[in-house]
């Protein structure tokens, strides 16, 4: 509303201007970020017998001298989209397989890549590639396939892009004996500005899915909620993903190991 002319704005007035200012800024800036760090672990016991399987046989990385290029075999998984960055709020975090994030480690964000696979990324605009270990989940946009970290997207050229189109060449560890063939998946949905809405949300999804363990957490980036299906093969997953329409919260579907 268009204020009488020749009127001063009073302190207190001034006072909440700033402050409407200041959430309109945080509110948008949540909107922007898509990549939280995990959920807190409610099944700790099978994470670490999980983790301690996948440490069992890592994928190799090469040797400290070796040029990009050099990585033994052919990948399991090639594809082309676009890569982004993360660095701070989550430096310091845990990751999705449970190492505290350093921004300036080579290591990346995927959603489906098994957690410990070694990647080969080339940024296609200008051929410079760098071999980053998946170590966290992400990221939560449609279109893009990878998060690098902050020193991984500075040895690509990602970084002052800000978005690049890479090609991703994956090398993912052999499966555990107890592992669900395809991996154990979820369905991730946020990120919410207000802790209300997500636990609302996570009211009404705990009614509809039984079966399923429906949490919600806090991320750096606002409140997100994660629904971890009875069963956790992917076709299950992609069923309750399909199933779920609410609008500004689109549902993504993750890999959990």
């Amino acid at each position: 509303m268009r204020r009488p002319p020749h009127r001063s704005l009073r302190l207190y007035e001034i006072a909440a201007l700033l402050c409407a200012l200041a959430l309109f800024g945080c509110h948008k800036q949540n909107n922007r970020a898509y990549n939280p760090p995990p959920p807190p672990d409610l099944n700790a016991n099978e994470s670490h017998r999980a983790s301690s399987r996948a440490a069992s046989k890592p994928v190799p990385l090469p040797p400290s001298s070796a040029t990009p290029g050099e990585l033994p075999g052919k990948p399991s998984v090639i594809e082309v989209g676009l890569a982004s960055w993360y660095g701070p709020p989550y430096a310091g975090r845990k990751g999705a397989d449970g190492s505290v994030y350093d921004q300036n480690a080579m290591t990346a964000a995927n959603l489906t890549l098994p957690l410990g696979s070694v990647v080969r990324v080339t940024n296609l605009a200008n051929e410079q590639t760098v071999i980053v270990r998946i170590t966290d989940r992400g990221p939560f946009v449609r279109g893009r396939i990878i998060d690098l970290s902050l020193a991984a997207a500075k040895a690509t050229g990602v970084y002052r892009a800000g978005v690049a189109k890479v090609r991703i060449e994956a090398y993912t560890p052999p499966p555990s004996p107890n592992s669900i063939p395809g991996g154990r998946w979820c369905v991730q949905i946020g990120a919410f500005y207000n802790p209300e809405d997500a636990i609302q949300l996570k009211n009404e999804l705990t009614r509809r899915y039984a079966t399923a363990k429906v949490i919600e957490f806090e991320g750096p980036t606002g409140y997100w909620v994660r629904i971890n299906p009875k069963f956790a093969d992917k076709s299950s997953a992609t069923q309750i993903a399909e199933s779920i329409h609410i609008p500004d919260a689109e549902p993504y579907l993750t890999r959990t190991d």
